[in-house]
């Protein structure tokens, strides 16, 4: 027996492998119990002896031995502990050690086995490893587990697997996995499938809220890019490149800078359009609307005047009172000039690039240039106040007065071109959607005008009382009178298609935008439609008093009321969002976009311009936090708002002002 087990330990020496393989498979258990035995049996060598210090040393030493002859030799000194930076031991043998050769020959028959062979060998080793074995078993196992899926996948799987995600703080985070996560992540089809998520299309180069001129795309539009692959992998998002004050300078002087914006710093490369820069920008100035934003109020009139129209555009803010003036601001609340000619309030005006049109109570429209404050042409043939005006072009004017005509004014000549009768009361409201006006009246009633000839399409007959609003889509019409109810009309064959009926009071704000119709009415409440089933989506209880101004965008709406609040709610959701600002004794006008938001409103008897950016700051990120420290949640990427000039701006006393009732009763005398 002992020679035949010697001839076989030789053949699995020299590399026999094939004649007994069923035989040593039959023997698996027994090697394993006997590779225990050996193992229990192996002599370890000794410990190196203790150096003893009787015996003379090479080694020079300065200071002498200050213990006994007799005194006992110092233990020798331990080996440190292992860490976990340390590289993991290994099972195998040393090799500056002979290898055992059971343990040799054990290796290379688990190396001949068959899958199944080699997990019943497994099993039988596992079965007989103590608790401390196991453990050691698996920190070598587990590494050797784990795969990274975007290191083994191509990127087409890649990109499939980040559909999935719709979470700015995961997607950003995940950035700092690894170098391969980040070039994934940092790939642009992978922040425009996040963009679609949120809704963050790409904008138009003629949006408003600009602090450029009127060549270049607006700040809100053209993204302000990352830079370069190279930034440090520790950001989950790179500070934005922030727009210089002199932007507006550089660009005029430089007409063809309009194609990339300048570096506001030295040595910054130039910015480019991405979509991570886009959502990057985006994502920002979400967050600074829900909790952020850089404020400055100031005080544009010395006197109680009262606001009837605010407009803002992409180089102006335009602000109309009932004291005959017309303020002209740039973006930032800076006074650029006062428009001065009427003689008497002004209550609509509509401004087109550097044109503005005005109408009030002197019955006179005016034409005025903002960029040089020059009165161009004064439009007269009204014989009772200017109510509303539209402009379908830039040199064509529609205008509605309380003398119950409309009349449409070629700007380029000072002519009136057609006057459009028909209406039996005071033109309230009109909307312009190419060729066609819709007129609303206190006749009850709107009209569908054709410009061109003058000629009247349609009149819509239904309501029970005055028209005081009106939104036109180009297939749908929406009116809102003082019978409480809303009705949408079908442009085409004036049909009726639907009663929209919630409010307990004066419907007097509308807007359209797609399939979404949002209201305010004079009980203080804003509802959502949806004008695809004409039914509520969300029934807003926003304001104590009357909506005195509403609008919204595809995420939020933004409310004023005569409450003296302003405040802003989530489109989808309903929710409210924040206040914007503190309370007033009464806000008269609300206009805001994308990065921009202006608030006319009284406090302390004076009018005050209180003109929010939302826009990040340059060289610090929306938290103030330095551009190279990593933004730990992207969800609280927005600043704390920051007042300007606005130190005696909050002092109210919660009470309705006398320039509310006064506003209130000078429309009322004027309508």
């Amino acid at each position: 027996m002992d020679r035949s087990q010697g001839r076989h330990d030789a053949r699995l020496a020299s590399g026999d492998s094939e004649g007994d393989i069923p035989s040593h498979v039959r023997q698996i258990p027994a090697l394993g119990h006997r590779i225990h035995r050996r193992k229990d049996s192996i002599q370890h060598p000794n410990p190196p002896l203790t150096p003893n210090t009787s015996v003379p040393s090479t080694m020079p030493q300065p200071i002498a031995n200050p213990l006994l002859p007799s005194a006992p030799a110092s233990p020798p000194t331990p080996a440190p502990s292992p860490t976990p930076h340390q590289r993991m031991p290994m099972w195998h043998p040393s090799t500056d050690d002979e290898e055992d050769p059971i343990l040799r020959d054990a290796r290379l028959l688990f190396g001949r086995l068959s899958i199944t062979e080699k997990e019943k060998w497994l099993a039988s080793i596992v079965d007989i490893c103590d608790n401390h074995s196991l453990s050691f078993l698996h920190h070598v196992v587990s590494p050797r587990l784990k795969k990274d899926p975007f290191r083994v996948l191509p990127n087409e799987l890649c990109f499939k697997i980040l559909e999935f995600v719709d979470d700015a703080t995961t997607f950003a985070r995940a950035m700092q996995v690894s170098r391969r996560w980040r070039e994934v992540m940092s790939d642009d089809q992978a922040w425009k499938t996040l963009s679609d998520k949120f809704g963050y299309r790409r904008m138009s180069t003629d949006s408003v809220g600009s602090n450029l001129n009127a060549t270049t795309s607006s700040s809100g539009q053209m993204f302000l890019g990352q830079y370069q692959r190279s930034s440090s992998p520790t950001r989950l998002l790179e500070s934005m490149t922030a727009i210089s004050e002199s932007s507006d300078t550089e660009l005029s002087n430089n007409p063809g800078a309009s194609e990339s914006l300048r570096p506001s710093r030295r040595g910054r490369p130039r910015s480019v359009y991405t979509h991570r820069s886009q959502f990057k920008h985006r994502y920002l100035v979400d967050a600074a609307w829900k909790r952020g934003g850089h404020m400055t109020a100031r005080h544009i009139s010395p006197d109680q005047g009262v606001v009837t129209s605010l407009h803002l555009t992409k180089k102006y803010i335009i602000v109309a009172l009932d004291n005959a003036r017309i303020h002209v601001f740039d973006t930032k609340g800076d006074i650029q000039r006062t428009l001065q000619g009427h003689v008497m309030g002004v209550w609509a005006m509509i401004p087109w690039e550097d044109i503005l049109v005005s109408g009030g109570c002197d019955r006179d429209v005016r034409v005025w240039n903002m960029a040089t404050g020059a009165s161009v042409h004064t439009l007269r043939g009204h014989t009772s106040t200017v109510r509303c005006l539209k402009m379908s072009n830039a040199t064509t004017a529609i205008s509605g007065s309380r003398d119950t005509t409309l009349r449409v004014w070629d700007l380029s000549s000072g002519q009136c071109i057609r006057v459009l009768s028909g209406h039996q009361a005071s033109v309230r409201c009109l909307e312009i959607q190419g060729d066609l006006v819709v007129s609303g009246s206190y006749d009850t009633q709107a009209k569908i005008w054709r410009i061109s000839t003058g000629e009247c399409l349609r009149t819509l007959a239904g309501h029970f009382s005055q028209i005081y609003a009106i939104a036109f889509d180009g297939q749908r019409i929406a009116t809102g009178s003082l019978d409480t109810s809303v009705r949408i009309w079908n442009p085409d064959d004036g049909q009726c298609l639907a009663i929209l009926q919630g409010h307990t009071s004066l419907v007097g704000q509308l807007q359209m935008s797609s399939s979404t119709l949002v209201t305010g009415g004079s009980d203080g409440s804003v509802r959502v439609w949806s004008l695809e089933t004409f039914t509520p989506i969300h029934r807003l209880a926003a304001h104590d008093n009357s909506v005195t101004s509403l609008q919204f965008d595809e995420h939020r709406i933004v409310s004023g009321g005569s409450d003296g609040r302003v405040k802003v709610w989530d489109l989808q959701t309903g929710t409210l969002i924040r206040e914007l600002s503190q309370p007033a004794e009464a806000v008269w006008r609300v206009a805001f976009e994308s990065e921009t938001a202006v608030v006319m409103a009284s406090r302390n008897n004076r009018t005050i311009m209180e003109v929010w950016d939302f826009r990040p700051q340059e060289g610090r990120n929306a938290v103030g936090e330095e551009p190279d420290q990593v933004m730990a949640d992207v969800g609280e990427s927005c600043g704390r708002a920051k007042s300007v000039d606005a130190a005696d701006a909050y002092a109210t006393d919660g009470e309705i002002s006398g320039d509310m009732i006064r506003f209130e009763e000078a429309d009322r005398m004027v309508g």
